[in-house]
């Protein structure tokens, strides 16, 4: 696409003066035409010429073509008007006339001084004959290019043949002339051209006949003349409902306006919305919901809005617009949860539908409007949608799984009692191929069987019956952890050694006879047989702390090579022989659990002993397989050391590391649940406070209220307007001193124009407010603010001039989209003229930096989750962090406070002196990008704290979260700080290079719907 537009702001930031203030006038022109230019082949202007003097209509059109291309590609082309004025102008040709018109309206008009150029007087007539055109398609393209012409100049002679079309018999000239007339009323003196426009529009619109015209006529009316549009809206009010979709929308949006700027005039709308929620316009219905919810808290307008929310999740087959009706959903979940709640099963009707962020929003939705009442209906629904995704019909079963795993896992902890009715359900997919799947299952299954005492046994009885079927290294290891802590009687004990004993298959896992011929084999064909084993990568703990991953703890296991036995002989057995010793180490902790406590239950001691040498002989065995030549790496010294740790207490146990092993680790993890309940019930209570009135603040005593008149509707919305008031809600002052950080100064003290701006940032676009005062005393005549962006900031409107009187002000408003959180640069200048000099003054604005902080909002996650896209994303830059500050905690808040982010590591976890501090930090941007930190300090022995930084980015979208210019303003107040970057590629990192002291980490990626 082609237009004057086109990317200019590198340009603009090289020039200086009047010059750089032309070139921004230039680029910020509106631009109403866009065409597709190819311009391998650019015409030539003698050529374009030729042509338009022959007589050939076809090559004529060609040429406007091509003239009218070279036009928006930034050529003037000067040398063409007269001869287009000679030889186009009288053709009576359609297609010739529109570009005619397509040409007029994108030629330079004005002079530099603003002037309108003589030349354009001859096109004056040709309009008027086209506008008294016996055609009725000439008068209307006509009139609609009338639209786009901002000079009174040439629209001033044109206005009696404008007026004589609005009585016209056709209504396509009707509809383009009420527009015209309104294009001429909303010039700088229209209301002087056309005094009585609003009249005239009027009349017409109470006898026209046609739905564009009427819309179009009580558009101009709601632009131009609003009392005269409320006039005649509420004289027809009983009549809304039966005009068409185009003029409702306008109502409804006159309706938002009146309503916004006048609150007490509401309760003569409210009924015109009800009415229009039966239309027929779905796009009508939606705004009817949505003005609804903005004029009324009334429980009675706020339902009838959110079940017509329902009904357009339901009948609507596009996904983008289910989305969005899901976010309307979403925001009255937040203020009017009562109401929504008797709607959760409609809500729940949206998973029918395939597309996975869709499910997503649903699901997020339904978890915050779960009750008593409605758990068991919804947990039955979620029940049926798990069966179904083992149908395996679509191909998106698994991730859909996994979030109705997560959304059950949530309801069973806040409702105990629904536990029992899915959890042996779910246990069915602890074998599932979808790893990520199968491990919410088990961290579902460990927190039950803590928080559900009754549940216990037969939870445990079926994972053994189960565990034969799991293939994925990290659910066995966490399902050997429940095995371990809760087989507690004589007969579960026996099970699970028995169980994990088959999974082994018989020892030992490779013979010396084996390992000769497996060495000959991997000589002659080293490839043909190998196994698939992934190289180690560093993976973060949840106390923030590193450890080595290797990729089968995550992935199902592959057929290992030339080893004693198969795969049919266990799911443990295949996994060891891919290398997964600290799945090993996981057996060997878990079966020394089993073997102490059958000490605990078997008088036998011929039993204990017997156990005591099969469980040491297992260990061996795996020590003896980490060590051999058979694959390809040895075992780790952690998964080596901690094998040897359990021989040595089955061979000498004392009564205190009996204790420790049997008791302190479970209470542990209920410690561990008790924090992170108490967390998310602080959250809930954060989540809960609202803002009070002032003790001064007048009562307003509703039952002393008179009540003629007042419908239902309108009773409910007086009292909830009384409480909204009563409660703070409608007064919500702003932080002065928050405010105050944001005012920059624009220009110098000295300057003759002096601006400043206040910077608003909301989530997808910047407001600024900028007051200009003149400190000259002369008048300042067509004053503008030209503005320009570098980054993904993009100018939406350019502001207009003005005339500034000596010695006063001028607040001027402009909006700015951002696209991404990529640091951008706003910059530009004030440009103004004197009645002294001739030429413009241009005062050079100081540039506007937009910080990337104002994009990212503290957010929470699991450690599952923040260990999962931890490996996932890239790693870039690390930075060295020296700082003054001695305390580690003082550290960590002050880190917090200047990144804005969320802590995700528990207080109990921080809790303590031991001059070693790990903690997790992790934020949200309003793009949908995550960023992660992991914080690691010391303290040395002179008291100072040393570390490092080092910056994850994701390559793909090429955002840098924190720069050095950033991250170097973490400390300040008279704290200095030392920062070095350095490149580190992700696969050139080893472990030993990320075992440093002092690591702060920062991580972001972008996720594509």
């Amino acid at each position: 696409m082609a237009c004057r537009l086109d990317n200019r702001q590198h340009l603009a930031s090289l020039l200086d003066g009047s010059d750089r203030s032309r070139k921004l006038a230039k680029m910020e022109k509106s631009c109403t035409l866009l065409i597709h230019f190819d311009k391998g082949s650019p015409a030539i202007a003698n050529e374009i010429k030729e042509a338009l003097e022959g007589n050939d209509v076809s090559a004529k059109i060609d040429a406007m073509k091509k003239a009218i291309m070279l036009l928006l590609n930034g050529e003037t082309l000067p040398q063409l008007f007269i001869t287009i004025v000679r030889y186009v102008l009288p053709s009576e040709d359609h297609t010739v006339q529109k570009l005619l018109l397509l040409y007029l309206e994108i030629i330079e008009k004005t002079d530099a001084r603003g002037k309108v150029l003589p030349e354009m007087i001859l096109i004056c007539q040709n309009l008027r004959n086209n506008l008294i055109h016996p055609n009725e398609y000439i008068r209307g393209v006509t009139l609609r290019f009338l639209c786009r012409l901002n000079e009174t100049e040439i629209m001033e002679p044109l206005i009696p043949s404008v007026l004589q079309n609005l009585e016209h018999r056709h209504p396509f000239i009707r509809r383009n002339a009420i527009l015209a007339v309104m294009s001429i009323y909303k010039l700088p003196q229209g209301d002087q051209l056309l005094v009585d426009a609003p009249e005239m529009i009027e009349k017409a619109l109470s006898t026209e006949q046609d739905s564009s015209a009427k819309r179009n006529a009580f558009l101009m009316l709601f632009t131009c003349a609003q009392d005269r549009a409320i006039n005649y809206l509420l004289t027809h009010v009983d009549r809304v409902s039966e005009w068409g979709e185009l003029l409702q929308m306008v109502v409804l949006e006159l309706i938002r306006k009146v309503c916004r700027t006048n609150r007490g005039e509401k309760s003569k709308y409210i009924k015109i919305i009800i009415s229009l929620l039966n239309a027929q316009s779905t796009a009508v219905i939606y705004e009817c919901a949505g003005t609804l919810v903005s004029l009324s808290s009334a429980p009675t307008a706020i339902k009838a809005a959110a079940n017509t929310y329902c009904q357009l999740l339901l009948s609507q087959s596009d996904n983008n617009v289910k989305l969005i009706v899901l976010d309307r959903l979403n925001e009255l979940k937040s203020s009017h949860r009562d109401i929504m709640v008797d709607l959760i099963m409609d809500v729940l009707r949206a998973l029918s539908s395939p597309n996975l962020d869709i499910q997503r929003k649903t699901l997020d939705i339904v978890l915050e409007l779960i009750t008593p009442r409605n758990i068991n209906e919804v947990v039955l629904l979620l029940k049926k949608e798990v069966v179904k995704t083992q149908t395996g019909e679509l191909e998106k079963n698994g991730e859909y799984r996994q979030m109705l795993i997560q959304t059950i896992h949530s309801c069973a902890i806040k409702f105990p009692q629904v536990a029992s009715t899915v959890v042996h359900l779910l246990m069915d997919f602890l074998g599932d191929s979808n790893v990520a799947s199968a491990i919410d299952v088990v961290i579902f299954v460990r927190e039950i069987i803590e928080t559900n005492p009754k549940l216990r046994v037969s939870i445990i009885t079926r994972l053994l019956d189960t565990f034969y079927q799991i293939r994925a290294g990290r659910v066995c290891s966490c399902a050997l952890w429940i095995i371990g802590e809760y087989c507690l009687s004589l007969s579960e004990v026996e099970s699970a050694i028995a169980t994990i004993k088959q999974c082994l298959g018989d020892l030992p896992f490779y013979s010396v006879s084996e390992e000769g011929e497996a060495t000959d084999a991997s000589k002659k064909t080293p490839l043909a047989n190998s196994i698939t084993v992934s190289s180690r990568r560093p993976a973060v703990l949840a106390d923030g702390t590193y450890a080595t991953q290797s990729a089968a703890s995550e992935t199902a296991f592959s057929p290992p090579i030339i080893v004693q036995g198969s795969l049919a002989s266990g799911n443990l057995r295949s996994l060891l022989l891919t290398g997964d010793f600290f799945l090993g180490a996981v057996v060997s902790c878990t079966l020394t659990k089993l073997v102490l406590r059958l000490k605990e239950v078997q008088t036998s001691k011929v039993e204990v002993n017997k156990a005591t040498t099969q469980a040491l002989l297992i260990m061996v065995s795996m020590l003896q397989l980490g060590q051999s030549p058979v694959l390809p790496h040895p075992i780790d010294n952690d998964s080596y050391e901690r094998i040897v740790l359990c021989m040595r207490l089955l061979c000498d146990t004392g009564d205190e590391i009996r204790k420790i092993w049997l008791q302190s680790c479970r209470h542990s993890f209920v410690k561990m649940l008790s924090e992170k309940q108490l967390r998310e019930t602080e959250e809930l209570k954060a989540k809960a406070q609202v803002s009070h009135a002032q003790p001064d603040d007048l009562i307003d005593f509703y039952h002393l209220k008179s009540r003629k008149g007042m419908s239902q509707l309108e009773l409910e919305d007086e009292v909830q307007d009384d409480l909204k008031r009563a409660t703070g809600e409608f007064v919500k002052d702003a932080d002065d001193a928050n405010k105050l950080n944001r005012i920059l100064q624009l220009t110098g003290f000295s300057d003759p124009v002096y601006a400043e701006a206040y910077v608003t940032v909301h989530h997808y676009d910047i407001v600024l407010d900028v007051i200009v005062i003149n400190r000259t005393k002369e008048t300042l005549q067509n004053l503008c603010l030209e503005l320009a962006t570098m980054g993904d900031l993009k100018l939406v409107e350019r502001p207009q001039n003005y005339t500034l009187a000596p010695e006063s002000s001028k607040q001027i408003k402009a909006n700015i989209k951002v696209s991404s959180t990529e640091t951008g640069v706003i910059f530009g200048n004030i440009v103004y003229e004197t009645s002294n000099v001739l030429e413009r003054t241009v005062v050079v604005l100081n540039d506007i930096h937009i910080d990337i902080m104002d994009y990212i909002s503290p957010a929470v996650c699991t450690d599952t989750a923040f260990r999962t896209m931890w490996v996932e994303f890239e790693w870039e830059n690390k930075v060295a962090v020296n700082t003054v500050i001695q305390d580690e905690k003082e550290f960590l808040n002050h880190i917090i406070k200047s990144v804005n982010m969320k802590c995700l590591t528990a207080q109990s976890a921080l809790d303590g002196e031991c001059g070693f501090l790990a903690a997790n930090l992790y934020a949200k941007s309003v793009f949908g990008e995550d960023a992660l930190v992991n914080l690691s300090v010391e303290k040395q022995a002179d008291g100072k704290l040393s570390g490092e930084a080092t910056d994850l980015l994701a390559q793909h979208f090429n955002i840098n979260l924190f720069p050095p210019k950033t991250v170097a303003g973490i400390l300040t107040d008279g704290r200095p700080s030392i920062f070095v970057v350095l490149s580190v590629s992700r696969d050139s990192s080893t472990v030993d290079d990320l075992l440093v002291f002092g690591v702060c980490i920062f991580q972001v990626k972008e996720r594509a719907i």
